[in-house]
């Protein structure tokens, strides 16, 4: 007797198409766990955005997700998702205006006042540059 023939893996070769279909279904299962940590880390997220809910609850909800993930997920998809999506459009909101009034301190630190670009179009006026038609257009836009 052989060693090659003493050892056998059980496993013969199909040929592509059974090779092929194994690769689709590694793939599959590799999207449904990526797309499961999403959701576990969504609602991680969410536990920890709650200020409403008490630290105690919190410590439950990461003791079963911990335990009994699967499930676990579901029910709090199922029971908490409406609050979900209000704390992530409240959170999403809250940025938006904290980014819109960066940009605006931003803006107005580099904006010139009405005088400033008055006195810009009264120097292109006595250099010649504009014409007085110009310049009293340039001074109504900078006085609003």
């Amino acid at each position: 007797m052989r060693l090659i023939d003493a050892v056998t893996t059980g496993y013969e070769y199909q040929g592509f198409w059974g090779s092929f279909w194994d690769i689709i279904w590694w793939f599959l299962w590799i999207f449904v766990f990526i797309a499961y940590l999403f959701a576990l880390f969504a609602v991680i997220g969410d536990l920890f955005r709650d200020h409403k809910l008490n630290g105690w609850w919190k410590a439950v909800w990461i003791i079963f997700l911990i335990f009994v993930p699967f499930l676990t997920l579901l029910v709090y998809l199922i029971a908490r998702g409406n609050g979900m999506a209000q704390r992530g459009a409240a959170q999403a909101k809250e940025l938006k205006a904290a980014q819109d009034s960066y940009i605006k301190s931003v803006a107005a630190g580099s904006a010139a006042s009405p005088a400033d670009e008055i006195a810009k179009a009264k120097s292109l006026l006595d250099a010649g540059t504009i014409t007085q038609a110009e310049y009293d257009a340039l001074k109504t836009k900078a006085l609003g």
